[in-house]
């Protein structure tokens, strides 16, 4: 959306209400913007991560069983919220509105220097990271500025893998700075691909990936974790714990699995 300014005689001085957002997004483009943001890279990346945590299909299933009620709760209170508030912002207006600007400020910052800027660049990575697989070139191996020693847990580094995602950021960037047509152009697209390959999963798996072994794999042991990596704690009084380590361990275990799928 973009703002814009009626016209005004010469001489006239124009108010607050002669700005306002021009309304350029249809329905199939506001559709798409809002699963585009839902559906993340992070659904063909995280599965295999929560697989090594729970161990089995049955507790990955209730992984993502459990992510679902809480997005759609999210979703409901969303909804609530922008009913009652029916003003751009989102969640910095929520929150001024009903704490103080204070927490509102602070959010609007926090999303700006961490939350979006850290999701942009975890999905550029995931995308350089797949498109890998088609090229050795990019590699997180395959340095351009070997890393460079900070501390004993820093480096500063260059891969060709971190410069792909660089670059589709800064390309990505400066297409929506060209207009909201282009920029939801790519949106749709993106997000029509998303659901395409999501649904071709599915199909595939079903007609063509069915067969003896498979079944027996997943099916076999349903519930019953076989390996799976420690979760261990940066506190030094408390223990590693894993999913094989009785109901609290499995407890925990989709606790921190919830980490991949809410993302």
């Amino acid at each position: 959306m973009r703002a814009v300014q009626s016209d005004k005689r010469p001489g006239t001085q124009s108010s607050e209400a002669d700005v306002k957002f021009v309304r350029g997004l249809g329905l199939l483009d506001s559709t798409m913007l809002v699963a585009g943001s839902m559906i993340g890279s992070g659904i063909f990346i995280v599965s295999a991560d929560i697989s090594r945590l729970v161990g089995s299909p049955g507790w990955l299933l209730v992984v993502w069983a459990v992510t679902g009620v809480l997005t759609i709760v999210a979703a409901l209170s969303y909804g609530e919220l922008a009913a009652m508030m029916p003003r751009a912002g989102g969640q910095y207006v929520y929150l001024r509105e009903a704490y103080s600007p204070l927490w509102g400020f602070l959010y609007g910052w926090t999303l700006f220097l961490v939350i979006q800027t850290g999701t942009i660049a975890a999905v550029a990575v995931a995308f350089a990271r797949f498109l890998g697989v088609f090229t050795s070139v990019i590699s997180a191996t395959n340095w351009i500025v070997p890393p460079i020693t900070l501390s004993s847990k820093y480096a500063v580094s260059l891969s060709t893998q971190q410069l792909v995602a660089i670059l589709i950021i800064v390309f990505l960037t400066i297409v929506n700075t060209r207009g909201l047509q282009l920029g939801k152009l790519i949106q749709n697209i993106f997000t029509s691909a998303k659901t395409l390959s999501l649904f071709a999963l599915v199909v595939l798996g079903i007609f063509i990936g069915r067969n003896a072994d498979a079944l027996d794999a997943n099916f076999t042991n349903f519930w019953t974790p076989g390996a799976v990596l420690p979760i261990e704690s940066d506190l030094p009084f408390v223990g590693a714990v894993a999913a094989t380590g009785g109901a609290l361990g499995m407890l925990i275990a989709i606790c921190v699995g919830q980490v991949g799928s809410l993302f």
